[in-house]
């Protein structure tokens, strides 16, 4: 009786994991990961920063952070992923339920992300439509928005006036701040909402439900074309810039070395926030897409080859930005540092800018816009996806039905939209960089790197993670990532963190405006609403659980102990392999007595 019904219980989760679904191949799940973590920030930040930052010497830092960061936290949440076959939150249930606060601190990182991304997206693709115009709009000063200090570089002589000029501004910054923006003066000046902007907006939200509105089903067809063709469109732009005047010297000012700047703990903190927004660690997608995985495939394998294509595309796209911007700097007869960029100055005042000087501008102006739209296409809906998973994991038994999917993403969609209605207006600029200074910035995902690896290295244990890679790709993983999962990773997320409150500045805004106190405040609440989650979850199980708070705490740092591997790979592995089955299961499922060893030990 205690046998059937043992089966039972048995033919019940793997009926639940059956629904949940799995990447149709290999190549769906690589292609999801590689659109999930590359994205604008390799085309429009990662540049910026190592032409600013001491060029080649950049790389330095940069790749201290990749080996001792970026690569360890990618493999250990594909890992996580992958063996409990959960999403960001319910992962933490079967590991070490007291650091269920970071699973939900992720999701609301991932919100504002939604919310914030999207409206990128939304400009990208308003200047792709205008982008079919017989004359670029940016491209002159004859038009309705353009005031009388604009200056239109089109022609020589007005690039001299233009380097003889005060108090002017270029015919593209113009488009942007007065025709697409309609900037009013600040965030208490909120104005009327830009409808272009709005029926762009409501595009890509309409384009990002189709695309996962079905899951992996849906999700892993799309990733096909929207993370593959953007390198087609980057392998053409690169080719390009390559070939214009002036692009020599903006690659040697992109990498030139300055060794000095090596003894600035500026670089190195914002050479660490690169390698954690860039490579999507913190914050649960990687434990998502992960968790869609087959038991036996070969993550540590994956992760290296993604991890290398992610840094590689940084570079390359150094390469291609650069050629532009020298070519731009030579055309206009001004220094590189004075055309070259971040953000969104980058994307929409300084590159169209210069395709606007080329031959054949409409023609490179849609490829860059295009290929803005795929990458930025990639990240949005998978942070969607990775939302929508994890809570249908919080409800399987709720969510997981016909049509529940669909109606609570459409719920997930409309209650973005609205929320980032004010962001849309003429005053939604200063609310919409509030937002990504203080809700998605780097102090909250370092906060929950920090906690992410002691709560797996230390809690659930880096030598029971060293054997999970091992019986699931068949691989002996580099026993330097357990030393980073141990002591790096952790040591330098915290010092990074702590160097970020020492070093933090009130968010200006163009240089000129100052955000009001209230503002600021407000901002913070935002930082806080993910970071507090971590300890007020934990302190929320403590106090409502039994026993003495000795036994609630060792309670909640064990793993599920109904949570064994060899429930999960029942219907994987061969009935040959059972005495290999208990040998797992003697491993990576401890019993009472060892355990509690083991947390006496700590």
């Amino acid at each position: 009786m205690t046998l059937d019904m043992t089966n039972k219980k048995i033919s019940t989760r793997n009926k639940q994991v059956e629904e949940r679904g799995h990447w149709g191949s290999k190549v769906e799940f690589l292609l999801a990961v590689a659109g999930n973590v590359v994205g604008l920030g390799n085309v429009w930040r990662f540049p910026y920063l190592c032409y600013k930052n001491g060029g080649g010497a950049f790389l330095v830092p940069y790749l201290v952070f990749v080996v001792t960061c970026g690569v360890p936290l990618f493999l250990l949440e594909t890992t996580i992923g992958q063996y409990t076959q959960e999403g960001g939150i319910t992962c933490w249930r079967k590991l070490c339920p007291l650091a269920e606060g970071i699973g939900y601190g992720g999701q609301v990182i991932i919100l504002y992300s939604c919310m914030t991304y999207i409206l990128i997206l939304s400009w990208a693709l308003l200047y792709l439509v205008f982008s079919f115009s017989s004359q670029l709009p940016w491209a002159s000063c004859d038009n309705y928005w353009n005031t009388d200090n604009c200056v239109d570089f089109s022609t020589k002589n007005e690039t001299f006036q233009w380097s003889n000029r005060t108090n002017t501004s270029s015919a593209a910054t113009e488009f942007w701040e007065r025709r697409v923006l309609a900037i009013s003066g600040g965030i208490e000046q909120i104005g009327s909402i830009r409808w272009e902007v709005l029926l762009c907006v409501i595009i890509m939200w309409v384009t990002c439900y189709f695309c996962i509105w079905k899951g992996v089903r849906s999700t892993g067809k799309v990733v096909y074309f929207t993370a593959t063709f953007p390198y087609v469109m980057l392998v053409i732009l690169l080719i390009r810039g390559l070939s214009l005047p002036g692009a020599k010297q903006g690659i040697i000012f992109y990498l030139l070395p300055e060794p000095s700047r090596l003894a600035d703990p500026q670089v190195w903190m914002e050479a660490g926030a690169q390698i954690f927004f860039s490579y999507s660690v913190g914050v649960g997608s990687l434990t998502v897409l992960g968790s869609y995985n087959k038991y036996n495939n070969n993550c540590y394998k994956d992760c290296l080859w993604l991890c290398l294509l992610n840094s590689g595309t940084s570079v390359v796209a150094g390469f291609a930005v650069f050629s532009v911007l020298g070519f731009m700097a030579h055309e206009q007869g001004v220094p590189i540092a004075e055309v070259a960029e971040s953000g969104p100055g980058l994307a929409f005042i300084a590159y169209p800018q210069a395709v606007a000087m080329m031959p054949l501008p409409q023609l490179w102006s849609i490829c860059f816009f295009v290929m803005l739209i795929l990458l930025g296409l990639d990240t949005q809906f998978v942070a969607m996806e990775v939302v929508m998973t994890s809570i249908i994991d919080v409800f399987p038994s709720v969510m997981r039905r016909a049509g529940r999917r669909e109606r609570f993403l459409l719920l997930f969609c409309l209650t973005c939209f609205f929320c980032q209605l004010v962001m849309i207006t003429e005053g939604g600029m200063y609310v919409f960089q509030m937002f990504d200074y203080y809700a998605c910035n780097g102090v909250c995902i370092l906060f929950l790197c920090v906690f992410e690896t002691l709560a797996l290295a230390w809690v659930f244990g880096a030598d029971r993670l060293y054997g999970i890679i091992k019986d699931m790709t068949g691989m002996q993983a580099n026993p330097f990532f357990k030393f980073c999962w141990l002591y790096l990773t952790p040591l330098i997320s915290l010092g990074t963190f702590i160097c970020s409150l020492v070093e933090y500045q009130p968010l200006t805004f163009n240089r000129w405006y100052v955000y009001p106190t209230w503002a600021h405040v407000l901002g913070w609440v935002l930082t806080l609403s993910s970071i507090l989650l971590v300890p007020g979850w934990a302190l929320f199980k403590l106090g409502t659980g039994t026993g003495s708070l000795s036994q609630r705490f060792h309670h909640l740092c064990q793993p599920d102990p109904d949570f064994t591997v060899n429930q999960k790979r029942e219907t994987e592995l061969q009935p040959s392999r059972g005495e290999d089955l208990q040998q797992i299961t003697t491993t990576f499922i401890p019993n009472t007595e060892s355990t509690a060893l083991f947390f006496n030990c700590i």
